[in-house]
């Protein structure tokens, strides 16, 4: 039998995302590809550093705990390396403990193409341009940018941030406020359509087997009443009521639950997020991450809000 990846969560994950790569993309940029490749070999002994991704995909994987016998969770290399090149990259991944094994190496290849052969809800990579041909392709995809990587060996709970419109649902609400300019016409909007759940976003998926691991944990502290569950879920959004009504219940009809929920309605986020703290805060606009930057925090190039750069991406192709 197959090994099956339709009914697991799945993150396809560049090597550029889970580790620190500035010191060999150097070597890359400025000697070139053979320079880099005696380099990789040079080091293929010595781990790679942490890269800001590191905290959140270790403690995903922790989550197979809750099933050993048949893992929720499975994260696969999408590497621009060539084979001899990325056994570093797998070597580092053994030598962390880090329960990924399988692995696709394209020899400067994007390897977007591959998304749906894996069943991949959410891919992470810290090229924009592998992450926006990703996106202009219909998959769910996001950039990862800078920020302080903070992993507490003694503290296993993960915590997830997630933007409303343009990341869990798709951007038709936030079009009409884009059209308009007036914030009245958008709640006017999301009034009349209350009851009328969202079209999904690019990371639905991904947060819908994300909402799938916790009814595993509330199973499991069922079972066992010291249980802790490890995954916590919060919308940070620039929504505030009365257009708020219409995120419960689009929750609701989706069977999601979320933990927390903070309706910003224009207020920074950034002080909200340096109290959460968040393992990954995914945002559609890079100005709300920019001043959340201290953050790891991963940019979705989705939405009318990033359609100057999707057309631009277009033409650069041709």
């Amino acid at each position: 039998m197959p090994y099956d990846l339709t009914q697991r969560l799945v993150v396809g994950l560049s090597s550029s995302a889970l580790f620190d790569l500035q010191e060999s993309d150097h070597i890359f940029r400025t000697q070139g590809e053979e320079a880099y490749r005696q380099y990789q070999r040079a080091k293929q002994d010595e781990p790679l550093q942490r890269g800001v991704a590191f905290p959140f995909i270790r403690r995903l994987l922790s989550l197979n705990a809750l099933r050993p016998d048949n893992p929720p969770v499975e994260v696969i290399l999408l590497s621009r390396n060539d084979p001899d090149t990325g056994l570093r990259v797998m070597n580092t991944i053994e030598h962390y403990e880090l329960g990924i094994t399988r692995a696709v190496f394209l020899q400067g290849k994007s390897p977007y193409r591959y998304i749906p052969a894996f069943d991949i809800e959410l891919f992470l990579s810290a090229n924009s341009q592998d992450v926006h041909q990703a996106v202009l392709a219909g998959y769910p995809a996001g950039q990862i940018l800078n920020g302080n990587i903070v992993d507490d060996t003694d503290d296993m709970a993960l915590r997830l941030a997630f933007d409303f419109d343009g990341v869990i649902v798709d951007d038709e609400a936030e079009g009409i406020y884009q059209s308009s300019g007036q914030l009245a016409d958008f709640h006017s909007h999301e009034s009349e359509l209350v009851d009328v759940p969202h079209n999904p976003g690019p990371l639905k998926p991904f947060l819908q087997r994300i909402a799938n691991i916790q009814k595993l944990e509330l199973e499991m502290q069922q079972q066992d009443p010291n249980y802790e569950p490890l995954l916590n879920v919060s919308i940070v959004t620039a929504r505030n009521a009365p257009s708020h009504k219409r995120v419960i219940n689009t929750m609701r009809a989706w069977d999601i639950a979320v933990n927390d929920a903070f309706f910003m309605g224009g207020v920074n986020k950034s002080k909200v997020l340096e109290i959460l703290k968040p393992h990954i805060f995914f945002d559609d606009q890079k100005l709300h991450l920019q001043s959340s930057s201290v953050l790891p925090s991963v940019h979705i190039p989705f939405g009318v809000t990033n359609a100057e750069k999707r057309q631009e991406d277009r033409e650069s192709r041709g």
